[in-house]
């Protein structure tokens, strides 16, 4: 059975948002640690498994760990970034090792590649696709591989925690290579929390071939891995990594942007349907909302047309097959 997720926000923080998401078809959440801890969400916790308990569902819930991932902090942000203004690269509130290792022409991809900023001389940056830069949103380097630890002290916090908030699953984010994931591997030994393993960076893809076979499923994440990837070719890597999941037996999730339209529309697009219907012609064995759930104007809405199309693909695969 499809495994479809929603993302835990502000915009599904209520018992009954959450309630009717269950009721549409949803069977599990993913709670993103880079924002939060699961000590500062256990109100949200608790009203994610009360909804869930009012529908007769025992709910997947997976922490989606900070990692090796690149953030901008809190200070100064949200920030106005308008398209050719020349600003300090400091008021980017970027991780303060990155200021270093950054040359001029270097691109700065933040908030999964929605704005835009060129590095230049003397610690300045130029605005090459502007709008609002907010707390925590990620920050990407293409060509740049940072040396830092698969884990952080706050990951492995939270995995202490895990089985005390009902976790059942952890994301690991910005996977690099097999050490990374034998890393996170040991960490997990003895707590029987299924591992999901993201790929998304061109030092995960290139090195797949060596980890592939290694976590419980492998997650197709399009965000940062289409900063890492030309945005044209994306399509191109995600069919190759299916059909490779597939053929190595490994379980996939693919995730964002999936109705994206639907953070600021109560319908998809023709082309959002179609991904995910495709998406699910494609082998997945689990779809996951983000921003649409978390932080968009119509969670349930979106929940509901993600679980439609989800199961019009599988009874065209049934029918398919016959």
């Amino acid at each position: 059975m499809m495994e479809i997720y929603g993302t835990l926000g502000p915009a599904c923080a209520q018992g009954a948002i959450l309630e009717q998401m269950f009721r549409c078809g949803m069977t599990g959440l993913r709670l993103n640690l880079s924002h939060t801890s699961l000590e500062e969400s256990a109100p949200l916790l608790e009203q994610m498994h009360l909804a869930a308990e009012r529908c007769g569902i025992r709910p997947q819930l997976l922490i989606d760990l900070q990692g090796p991932e690149l953030r901008v902090g809190k200070q100064g942000l949200p920030l106005l970034l308008e398209e050719g203004v020349r600003l300090p690269l400091r008021r980017l509130a970027l991780p303060e090792h990155l200021y270093a290792a950054l040359q001029p022409e270097t691109e700065l991809l933040l908030d999964d590649g929605r704005l835009c900023v060129r590095v230049l001389p003397e610690g300045e940056g130029r605005v090459l696709r502007g709008g609002t830069l907010a707390p925590g949103k990620s920050v990407a380097v293409p060509g740049l591989c940072a040396a830092l630890p698969a884990l952080t002290a706050a990951d492995r916090k939270n995995l202490s925690l895990a089985s005390a908030f009902g976790v059942t699953g952890v994301m690991q984010s910005f996977v690099r290579s097999r050490e990374d994931v034998e890393e996170v591997r040991t960490a997990l030994c003895g707590t029987g929390l299924r591992h999901f393993a993201k790929l998304e960076n061109r030092a995960g893809l290139d090195s797949l071939e060596q980890w592939i076979r290694l976590p419980d499923v492998l997650v197709i994440a399009r965000g940062d891995l289409g900063n890492a990837v030309p945005l044209w070719e994306l399509p191109g890597v995600q069919k190759r990594v299916a059909a490779r999941a597939r053929q190595a037996g490994k379980p996939f999730l693919v995730v964002t942007q999936m109705l994206a339209s639907m953070e600021r529309t109560a319908v998809p697009t023709r082309a959002e349907v179609s991904d995910i219907f495709n998406a699910v012609l494609d082998g997945a064995s689990a779809l996951m909302l983000t921003g649409e759930t978390a932080a968009g104007r119509y969670p349930a809405e979106a929940m509901d047309y993600f679980c439609r199309t989800i199961r019009a693909a599988e009874a065209f695969l049934r029918e398919e097959r016959n």
